[in-house]
């Protein structure tokens, strides 16, 4: 069933007066705040706020952006190199947010925020310039992708779409900071062809478990429930209906090459396993490519793995090692250890 029209009329409008039914209550970070217009801040709809993910230098996409709320955040932190663009489907949102760019652009030292008319669950087309035959969003070209309670806005036949639209555009390295709303049970047919809670940010919502797993089918790496609300925002025929923001790592596009690196899980599991079917023992040395090291050493993982280096230098060989291999101590004397603590002996 397209809900589209019932979306864009909720959102338009949302547009035009304030509608205090289509968001959740957010803490958002009243510092960056401070300088955006009232009408920005007052006609954003959200559940979360995935702002606080951005990183200096950043190009930042936001799905869904609206009021331009969040991208006016996310303008404050990327720093002098970095960039944000929104995209809506939405004329009177967009209008609304264009309003404010040039004010904005004073404020921010420069013009730092963009916005594009298109669908979320299709980045490569502008409804702006549809005759282009360049992608209104390239492949490969977002540091970060943002999304504040809009993915559930899509119709379920398109969720597969939007995902592998979200992880086309994100660099190999980059990361998403999605906040939406999950649902605890399956949401009965009867549920899902309401309009009114379609464009209320209820029907089209995610399961729980399905909303991680989908981005780890597409390709997405440490997939990672990073908020989770305590108390649900509705609740809808006892189905429990809250807001969480997840993030994850889309992973470097480079083949896997045995040097003889290795990892030790540091605990408190006995086992785990990574989204790649890797499997780590608690306190083994345990076979990786260069790529998985890297990956694991150098990311979000870090705290958990001590990095063993091999000892000599190689071109290596093309080898992903199977689940649960192991790395002799043998092939790995004399090499450097990373994200170990140390200090405190007397050594």
């Amino acid at each position: 069933m397209d809900m589209k029209d019932s979306v864009v009329d909720r959102y338009t409008k949302g547009a035009e007066a304030v509608q205090p039914n289509l968001c959740c209550p957010v803490d958002y970070d009243a510092f960056l705040l401070a300088m955006l217009p009232k009408e920005v801040i007052e006609k954003d709809y959200g559940c979360g706020d995935p702002s606080r993910y951005v990183k200096d230098g950043d190009v930042v996409l936001d799905l869904g952006s609206g009021s331009g709320k969040i991208c006016y955040m996310a303008a404050q932190l990327v720093g002098d190199k970095g960039r944000v663009i929104g995209v809506d489907m939405n004329d009177e949102m967009l209008a609304l947010a264009r309003q404010y760019q040039p004010e904005m652009a004073e404020k921010l030292g420069g013009d730092k925020v963009s916005f594009v008319k298109g669908q979320i669950q299709d980045l490569a087309h502008s409804l702006e310039n549809p005759d282009s035959s360049e992608p209104m969003i390239a492949d490969n070209s977002v540091d970060l992708v943002l999304s504040n309670c809009v993915l559930n806005l899509v119709n379920d036949s398109d969720k597969k779409q939007l995902l592998e639209e979200i992880f086309r555009v994100v660099k190999p390295g980059g990361r998403i900071a999605m906040s939406d709303i999950v649902a605890d049970e399956a949401i009965p047919e009867h549920l899902k062809a309401d309009p009114e809670l379609w464009s209320g940010c209820i029907s089209g919502s995610f399961l729980e478990d399905e909303f991680l797993e989908s981005f780890k089918q597409v390709g997405f790496r440490a997939v990672k429930c990073d908020k989770w609300d305590a108390e649900p925002w509705q609740v809808v025929e006892g189905i429990e209906f809250r807001s969480v923001t997840i993030t994850a790592v889309k992973g470097d596009d480079v083949p896997c090459i045995d040097k003889g690196h290795a990892v030790i899980y540091k605990g408190p599991y006995v086992e785990i396993t990574d989204d790649e079917g890797h499997v780590f023992y608690r306190g083994k040395r345990m076979a990786v490519c260069e790529r998985t090291y890297n990956f694991l050493i150098g990311g979000l993982y870090g705290d958990d793995f001590i990095g063993i280096e091999p000892a000599d230098k190689t071109d290596g060989e093309l080898w992903c090692a199977p689940a649960g291999t192991l790395r002799p101590a043998s092939e790995t004397k004399g090499s450097r250890h990373s994200n170990a603590k140390t200090g405190g002996s007397c050594c």
